[in-house]
Formats: C-alpha cells, sequence, structure tokens
C-alpha cells in the first residue's frame, strides 16, 4: 500500500468475477465454514505513520472520549500485532531504522506481536512503483544482492540488540512484478528476470535466517482476489529456487463489492496452501471511512474465512487505521476525525 493509492471498485468487482480461476472451488459464505478460537491468529494494524502523526499534535481517544496512547486503544480493541514498514534512507527520517526500532519497543513492551515490512526503497514501493534506494541504484546484480543482505541484517540485528524479536519479516511491498527495479523486475522492459528476482528474495530472506530462524519471512503481492497473478508470480519465485516461509496479500474491497472479494482471496488461499504448501495471511486490509459497519462486516468475514484455514491460515492486518482526519489524503481508516474508533474496529474484538 502506498498513501494515495485508491481501489477502483468498477475494477475489483470485474476482476474478481474474471481472474480468480478459484472462484468455484471453495465455499462462498462465511456462515458455511467453522472457526474456531485461535491464540496465534494475528489480529493486526500497520502503524508506519504513528510516530510522525504523533510528531504533528495527533492524540488519540477511546470511545468515552479519554485520550490514550495508539498503541494501547488498539490492543483494548482487540489489536495483538503491528506491523511496521523500513525504508533505506528516507528524506524525512520516518520509517527508517532508529524508528522503526523505537515503533517496536513500544509495541514489544505493549504485550504486541511484529511485522517488519523491508520496501527495500527510501519511499514507498508497491505494485506499480519498486524504486532502488538512490545509494543502490547503480549497483550491479551481486553486489544489489550484499546490499539488501546487509540492510535486512542490520535492521532486524538492531532490533534483537533492543529486546525485539520479530515474528514476521516480508522481504519485499506489494512485489507483484517483482523488487527492486529494473534488476529485480520479472519481465518487461529491461527487465532483470525471475532469475535476478529469486536471487534478491534470496538475499533477504538469508538474512532473516542469519539473525534468527525462527522468524518466518512473507512474499508480500497485492490483489489477493487474483489467483493468476499468485500463481504467476510464485511459480517464477519457485522454479528459480527462490525461498520464502509465508504467502502474504493486500486486499482492498470495495463497499459493495466485498462479498464477492473475499470470497476470491479465500479461493486463492486455499489454492496457494495447495500450490506451495506454505500458510497464508492478509497482510494488509482496508475500506473507506464513511462505510464502517460496511468495514466492520467486511473485516469480520475476511478473518473468519482466514481463520477457517486452521494452522495455515495466520491472520489479517489493517493497514493504518489511526491514520484519522485526512492525513496524508488517506481516505481508508478506521478512526473518525475526532481521533477515536469507529465500529469498524469492533471486528477485532472476536476470536477467529
Amino acid at each position: 500500500m502506498r498513501k494515495v493509492k485508491l481501489i477502483a471498485c468498477a475494477v475489483c468487482v470485474i476482476v474478481v468475477a474474471g481472474c480468480s480461476k478459484s472462484n468455484t472451488a471453495t465455499n462462498t459464505g462465511s456462515s458455511s465454514i467453522t472457526t474456531t478460537t485461535n491464540s496465534s491468529f494475528a489480529k493486526g494494524a500497520d502503524i508506519g505513520w504513528l510516530s510522525q502523526m504523533e510528531a504533528s499534535g495527533k492524540k488519540f481517544y477511546d470511545a468515552n472520549g479519554n485520550q490514550m496512547d495508539c498503541i494501547a486503544l488498539l490492543k483494548s480493541l482487540g489489536i495483538n500485532s503491528i506491523r511496521l514498514r523500513v525504508w533505506v534512507n528516507p528524506a524525512a527520517g520516518y520509517c527508517n531504522k532508529a524508528d522503526v526500532v523505537a515503533m517496536a519497543i513500544r509495541a514489544k513492551n505493549a504485550g504486541m506481536r511484529v511485522m517488519i515490512d523491508f520496501h527495500y526503497s527510501d519511499t514507498w514501493a508497491d505494485a506499480g512503483t519498486q524504486t532502488k534506494p538512490a545509494a543502490w541504484a547503480n549497483l550491479s546484480l551481486t553486489d544489489l544482492e550484499t546490499a539488501v543482505y546487509n540492510h535486512t541484517y542490520d535492521v532486524l540485528s538492531s532490533l534483537e540488540a533492543s529486546g525485539v524479536k520479530p515474528t514476521w519479516v516480508q522481504t519485499g511491498n506489494e512485489i507483484n512484478n517483482g523488487l527492486l527495479w529494473t534488476t529485480g523486475e520479472i519481465t518487461g522492459t529491461g527487465a532483470g528476470g525471475p532469475a535476478n528476482y529469486a536471487a534478491l528474495i534470496n538475499s533477504g530472506y538469508n538474512a532473516v535466517k542469519a539473525v534468527d530462524t525462527a522468524i518466518k519471512t512473507v512474499l508480500h503481492i497485492s490483489n489477493g482476489y487474483d489467483n493468476s497473478l499468485f500463481e504467476w508470480n510464485l511459480d517464477n519465485l519457485k522454479s528459480n529456487g527462490g525461498k520464502w516461509d509465508i504467502t502474504g496479500m493486500s486486499s482492498y474491497p470495495s463497499t459493495t463489492g466485498w462479498q464477492a472479494n473475499n470470497t476470491s482471496v479465500l479461493a486463492n488461499m486455499q489454492d496457494m496452501i495447495k500450490r506451495y504448501g506454505k500458510p497464508v495471511m492478509v497482510c494488509e486490509t482496508g475500506m473507506d471511512v464513511t462505510a464502517a459497519s460496511t468495514c466492520q462486516q467486511m473485516l469480520a468475514d475476511m478473518m473468519t474465512k482466514t481463520a477457517s484455514l486452521g494452522a495455515n491460515g495466520l491472520g489479517l492486518f489493517y493497514w493504518e487505521p489511526e491514520a484519522y482526519g485526512g492525513w496524508q489524503n488517506y481516505s481508508m481508516e478506521a478512526f473518525d476525525t475526532n481521533g477515536k474508533p469507529t465500529v469498524a474496529m469492533n471486528a477485532f474484538s472476536t476470536n477467529y
């Protein structure tokens, strides 16, 4: 996810109907799914903007108007896991190593598990943009592999030295067509190809495991409804020796097409588990803040569907629920203009 990305409802509905070839091979209603309580199920929030919001003077309040620390407030609402993005050398400083370590310590002290999301960029990396850090722009493939390894190892070592052991680490963010373009781009003009893609993913993977073999790596692709995209990407990765532990996806459904979207996401999850033998999770989701009740239904349904996969369904993260009041032009927050949680956040109070 990047701050200006919006989901086109019509496109989402059309693609859900036409692109997910597993659509007809799954349960279509949450009522037919049996879910058991799983204390390890991640009910998460990405809060990469929080330190910047706090520095700007933003405050957060519970439903009764009592001011609270945002992380403590999220925990009181049922959130048990925090996701933080890390950039290599961001212009404003936020989301750099020091900022991420400070935020991760706060999350850990609140009893939260932590996911670290490496963008391998100085700024937003997503399905449409995978820009190399300026300092890496002219590196050869071999040197770029080394840079990925060293950056990953450095951040994670700093976290562990600070007492934070991440549960999950993303080796790239929404890497639909690879990462670190064009060297690690799978296809396109000047693309390095799938072998380069796998080599760079493995650099991140190996660095994670060198710090701590217990940390699980996540391969994150957007458009969780798009089964063909996932098969294409991961078949390329697998055939070139790429390594990952968990298949992660984004899902930003429209307010009118969310049921079909969630059904297609579940079908894709089931296929990913069957094809690659790895668990799955929703790394990002959200919905327009003006549809909070609908968002609550969508979240509850998506978490129920994910949890129905048992040990293979690891959880869900809401992307920047706390980013209220038009922060950075984002409109899919789950807090109102007064800094209070909307009813959408009620979905996280349930065990899945």
